[in-house]
């Protein structure tokens, strides 16, 4: 049986008093002019808030991209032309521009806690560099908590397989600027003529070289950057890296991993850093003249380049052939003589950013065990004995898969296979992860969310940019 007791009909026609009923009625008791005041007064209450609130919404509402980007140094140079594209739901645009020096591009955040843009400086010269470095420039997008720039050292191939990928991307979480820097391989020869006597064994070659004119390729208004090898990807948000830069005071140039433990006298020492990663002060790098010119030696009124004397005392006076003889590691063995010579403007990077599979074996680092204690992490930790971070539990937040030297391509390296491989079972499964991470994934953001991609045809070094205010100069 029901326990709802049915409503007489007659209750629907004469309901019980209620406090609203009571009050509509004396409402209705009041006279015309009263009930018009209450009226006005209740329509003031309800639309001056609504009003300050559509205010507020337009002026937090971010900006869009300003669109008249070029490159600032190439002034000089005939053929300055930037491609500007900017990804929407709706359009892909695509224009060629070509116009004076701008400002630096202001990225409007996707939520309403503004925070400057991260930016990197990376280096892609050939496909395979790409096919490395879009695997890392997909992991930013996917864990950074703030706008980005990528200024990328490329070629064209390298620039095409990226756009590929990218275009994929329409909203991501937080704006995203690309720009592509096209440096022709007589340039970069060029300078190096210019610079008088460095040379590279590396694998890396010429490009690989470039890590140590970063701050010349890159316009002015780009004041500082982070560096890194392509072969390599975040597990976290690129905005901590970023922060770092907040610690580092005015006068040091560049921050990197350092291992005081390490002795390759082979290698004049030069694995005791890692150029793998670096916090680039680019404005500082600037103000010392990091790298020689032939320029910088005709220019009386500007100071000498920082480098000759770090070079001269670490390699002695260059050879023969005019190249200084001995120096091993490509750019990092230049990078360690400067920093050997004037630790003043170096600055130790936590090894939390360099989890490396060449010489340190991730410091046994790995996925697994996840209560594991740090008690526990620290008992099968390895290389960080008499190192700035003896007794402290490596936290990784980048990994590197360097070293893996029997595929061109860190992630097809055979190990990946091999079940019974240490390197495999701890961070295999990372790796997989990460490829197979979907670039259509990254779609994240609001319709107001962009990605902007711009093309420097021709770029060109700061050095060019001085020659054409000196009487004469010797290229």
């Amino acid at each position: 049986m029901s326990n709802y007791r049915p409503i007489p009909s007659d209750d629907f026609e004469d309901p019980p008093f209620s406090p609203w009923r009571i009050k509509a009625r004396e409402y209705t008791r009041r006279s015309a002019v009263v009930r018009r005041v209450i009226a006005i007064a209740a329509s003031l209450a309800f639309a001056v808030p609504l009003f300050l609130l559509l205010a507020y919404v337009r002026e937090d509402r971010p900006r869009p991209l300003s669109e008249n980007i070029v490159h600032p140094h190439n002034t000089s140079l005939d053929s300055d032309i930037v491609t500007f594209t900017s990804l929407s739901a709706s359009s892909s645009l695509s224009a060629s521009l070509s116009a004076p020096p701008p400002a630096s591009t202001s990225l409007p955040s996707s939520n309403h806690t503004s925070h400057d843009p991260v930016v990197f400086s990376l280096i892609m010269w050939s496909t395979d560099s790409a096919r490395e470095g879009a695997i890392l420039m997909k992991s930013i997008i996917m864990y950074t908590s703030a706008p980005v720039e990528f200024h990328i050292i490329c070629d064209p191939d390298a620039r095409v397989y990226l756009e590929r990928r990218l275009n994929l991307v329409h909203h991501p979480r937080h704006n995203v600027l690309v720009r592509y820097y096209h440096v022709t391989w007589d340039a970069m020869i060029a300078r190096l003529k210019r610079e008088g006597a460095v040379v590279s064994d590396h694998s890396a070659g010429t490009p690989g070289l470039m890590k140590l004119f970063i701050h010349e390729i890159l316009p002015l208004s780009v004041k500082k950057s982070i560096f890194i090898d392509t072969d390599t990807f975040f597990i976290s948000d690129p905005t901590l890296l970023w922060e770092h830069f907040k610690s580092i005071p005015s006068n040091v140039a560049v921050s990197m991993p350092s291992h005081p433990e390490m002795m390759a006298p082979e290698w004049h020492n030069a694995n005791r850093i890692c150029s793998c990663i670096m916090l680039l002060n680019l404005e500082r790098l600037r103000e010392i003249r990091l790298m020689d010119s032939s320029v910088y030696r005709s220019d009386p009124q500007g100071p000498p380049a920082f480098s000759p004397p770090a070079f001269h005392a670490m390699f002695g006076p260059p050879g023969p052939q005019g190249h200084y003889e001995g120096v091993k590691l490509g750019d990092q063995g230049y990078w360690w003589a400067i920093i050997n010579h004037d630790p003043e403007i170096f600055q130790h990077l936590s090894y939390d950013w360099e989890v490396s599979s060449c010489l340190l074996d991730m410091y046994m680092t790995g996925l697994g065990h996840d209560d594991a204690t740090e008690s526990e992490e620290l008992a099968i930790q390895i290389h960080t004995y008499a190192t700035p971070h003896q007794g402290q539990v490596i936290l990784p937040k980048l990994v590197h898969f360097n070293c893996l030297d029997e595929s061109p391509l860190y992630y097809e390296w055979h190990g990946w296979q091999d079940p019974n491989n240490g390197l495999n079972q701890r961070w295999g499964a990372a790796v997989r992860y990460h490829i197979g991470w979907k670039w259509l994934w990254l779609n994240q953001g609001s319709n107001e969310t962009v990605i902007t991609t711009e093309i420097v045809e021709n770029a060109g070094f700061l050095d060019e940019l001085l020659s054409n205010t000196l009487p004469a100069t010797s290229s």
